[in-house]
């Protein structure tokens, strides 16, 4: 066994990467603090084939150093839209047959591993705030909420790591299938 070269990855180029069939998720990023976690979410979502990231509140937007440290350019690939207003492009998201998942620990979530996606729906994944989560307003108006089971003592993951967990557990349940 040995590490692959980065000319052995197959990767493809960004123009390829906007011309494929996506995965039918969008991602909204509500009030994160952080640019770094921003960056790695657009990493993770380049990775998944997401269709969208959806920004809104004080969550940072490209071009931004911070992000571009840890989005490593994937802010080219994956489409992204800026948003004043959550509620409103929630509820153009449904016009639009779009399932809204917000990503909490509440008192009627869903647990990750019970959640099963449907393969002819679309999916708005909403990630809230490092310190505050998802915003209440926001969990009233989401179809489910899905919760990622935790064992220890904080019961607190980092946004970007949910988000790579959440991708990760939607996309091998959409297509379980899958090839190298």
């Amino acid at each position: 066994m040995r590490k692959l070269k980065n000319e052995e990855l197959n990767r493809i180029s960004v123009d390829k990467f906007k011309s494929t069939t996506k995965t039918p998720i969008k991602i909204i990023l509500d009030n994160i603090r952080s640019a770094h976690n921003v960056g790695s979410i657009f990493r993770t979502s380049d990775a998944f084939l997401i269709k969208e990231i959806i920004i809104c509140g004080i969550t940072a937007t490209p071009p931004s150093k911070e992000i571009r440290k840890t989005a490593l350019d994937s802010t080219e690939s994956v489409s992204w839209k800026y948003c004043d207003d959550i509620i409103e492009e929630i509820k153009n998201l449904k016009k639009d047959k779009y399932k809204i998942i917000a990503i909490e620990q509440a008192d009627e979530s869903e647990n990750l591993n019970n959640f099963i996606p449907q393969k002819n729906d679309k999916y708005a994944i909403v990630f809230g705030n490092e310190v505050n989560g998802v915003d209440d307003k926001i969990i009233q108006v989401s179809d489910n909420v899905i919760e990622i089971p935790q064992f220890g003592t904080k019961h607190s993951l980092n946004v970007s790591i949910s988000a790579g967990i959440i991708l990760w557990d939607l996309y091998i349940k959409l297509y379980p299938n899958l090839d190298n």
